[in-house]
């Protein structure tokens, strides 16, 4: 199976934005200056330059405008002056069903595994803002969203002209334009989808968890998301991306602290380009008016895709696209399959029955498994103290923006290999383990716990069962290690324990220190002296 989207060869962008060029040189209707124009085609003469150095033939080349060229009144000008400068290219104007198709649905969807139950995707452009709903799971989700998509001409440059170019009632009134807009176009999804609309009835009932999972990419969202992120409670902010960067909605709602800090903070801000935050209060506009409109949010994913990460998967075959993006990476072949498949189950034996684990992303639920079974041989020739140190920092660095590696999946992944290292924590490391445990932790009560309890888990099936998959057979797999485990509800003001028994094959215990066995299980719950795990661990080991 091919990789959903390949490494890029260069990457370079031009400081031109043509919404904000419209109109700037006194024209009666909105159109763009003739610098404009030549500064447009001399950036897209150098970009057709570097393509044929690479070789890469014209018909593999799409260029693609979006809602400054639908308004312009002189864009078959610029399309000529780009034809001419670079051979023949041409400008393909996307319709704002399109739009919406390439950018808020799959620009986002690209750096996802998937969006199994659905969530609300919006892309927020110089020009205009669209919305819709992205289910997974549904028939060709991808056209119905496109379908019932909603635009509103608000986006982050036209905010800024609003904003500074109007007075106060013309700010207010187009203010409540973009509220109203945002509300409507919600009712308008909620009735076209029926599981949106259910959340949204559950919450007005009183179910106070009936929330909605908020996907935003456009530059204008990743720069809030950049904003939220220099001001995170976890300092520093372990991964350095806004892309996959997720908050839950108490966080997501403090506009008037980020606007603050905008105004205040004299310093570069990571992430966010003077530009940028010369249009922060516009920005911050759309995502009140988002607010207002849809009150039940839930965890917000700011994402790095757009129009053009888009076009690249819309060219892709149904059943590349639609793949889970890290099995691709760890290359499970058929005749391996059996075995994960006992191993998975062997795994979640160990995952006490009274806990309710559909509410939290596991390694199990999130599309890690795989990629977590395959590197739990890895590095065996390494130190468990060495190897505890590499699953914290390769995880956090590895296939930077790769599809898949969202700042959860990284945390999640991070922390159970760390565990299943068996080894210890460097005085180095400490910092950066407590900052992923609560990066995982934003997720939901338990996520690094459990994180950290898989990998525990994981240990004690490869130190029984060495080299997995290539070295037991699938009978010694099954037999050789037996997981049962429950929760105890602890006395009043003290903690849940875990109580797991494992009992083990006498065939199979030769060498091994049972007694370390156990206290390696123990310690997921001790690392680097935290106080604030959910459980306890409690672990007996038999013979049988």
């Amino acid at each position: 199976m091919a990789a959903r989207m390949p490494t890029p060869l260069l990457t370079a962008r031009a400081g031109i934005s043509l919404f904000d060029a419209l109109g700037d040189h006194g024209l009666e209707s909105p159109g763009f200056s003739q610098a404009t124009i030549d500064a447009v085609s001399a950036a897209l003469t150098q970009f057709h330059t570097q393509i044929v150095r690479y070789r890469i033939p014209d018909n593999n080349v799409s260029v693609i405008a979006t809602e400054a060229m639908r308004r312009a009144s002189n864009s078959a000008q610029m399309i000529e002056a780009i034809s001419n400068a670079t051979d023949g290219l041409r400008v393909h104007i996307l319709d704002p069903p399109v739009e919406t198709l390439l950018g808020a649905v799959m620009g986002s969807r690209s750096s996802l595994i998937n969006v199994d139950g659905g969530a609300l995707f919006l892309d927020l452009g110089g020009g205009s803002v669209q919305m819709t709903w992205v289910d997974t799971s549904l028939q060709n989700y991808e056209i119905e969203a496109a379908r019932a998509g909603q635009s509103l001409p608000f986006g982050a440059a036209r905010m800024h002209r609003i904003m500074t170019e109007m007075h106060v009632d013309g700010q207010t009134a187009e203010t409540t334009k973009l509220t109203d807009g945002l509300r409507d176009a919600f009712e308008v999804l909620c009735a076209r989808f029926p599981r949106l609309g259910e959340i949204r009835d559950a919450y007005k009932g009183g179910d106070q968890d009936a929330r909605i999972h908020v996907y935003m990419c456009g530059g204008g969202f990743r720069g809030y998301g950049s904003m939220l992120m220099h001001d995170d409670p976890i300092q520093p902010y372990p991964i350095p991306s806004v892309n996959s960067y997720a908050v839950d909605a108490a966080r997501f709602k403090q506009t008037d602290r980020m606007r603050q800090i905008n105004s205040d903070h004299e310093g570069k801000i990571f992430g966010l380009s003077s530009r940028r935050r010369r249009q922060f209060p516009s920005i911050t506009a759309v995502v009140d008016a988002f607010i207002s409109a849809v009150p039940n949010i839930g965890i917000v994913t700011f994402c790095g895709g757009s129009n053009r990460e888009g076009v690249m998967m819309m060219r892709l075959p149904r059943v590349i696209r639609e793949n889970n993006p890290l099995e691709y990476i760890c290359r499970v072949i058929p005749q391996e399959m059996p075995v994960f498949d006992v191993l998975r189950a062997q795994m979640t034996s160990a995952l006490p029955e009274e806990f309710n684990f559909d509410r939290i992303p596991t390694i199990f639920n999130s599309g890690l498994f795989l990629l977590f079974a395959r590197e739990m041989s890895a590095r065996r020739g390494y130190s468990a103290d060495a190897n505890a140190s590499f699953a914290l920092r390769n995880t956090v660095v590895r296939s930077t923006d790769g599809p898949g590696f969202t700042h959860l999946t990284r945390a999640l992944l991070a922390l159970a290999l760390f565990a299943r290292s068996g080894g210890a924590l460097a005085p180095a490391d400490v910092e950066l383990y407590k900052n992923l445990r609560r990066v995982a932790d934003v997720h939901g009560f338990g996520v690094s716990f459990w994180a950290l309890y898989t990998g525990a888990i994981a240990y004690v099936m490869e130190t029984i069962n060495v080299n997995i998959p290539g070295g037991p057979s699938l009978d010694i797999l099954r037999t050789s290690v037996r997981f049962r485990a429950h929760i105890v509800k602890g006395e009043e003001g003290k903690k849940d324990t875990v109580d797991l028994l494992i009992r083990l094959s006498p065939q199979v215990i030769r060498g091994i220190d049972l007694d370390e066995l156990a206290y390696n299980v123990k310690s997921a719950a001790k690392s680097a002296g935290e106080k604030s795990y959910p459980f306890k661990i409690d672990v007996r080991v038999q013979v049988s």
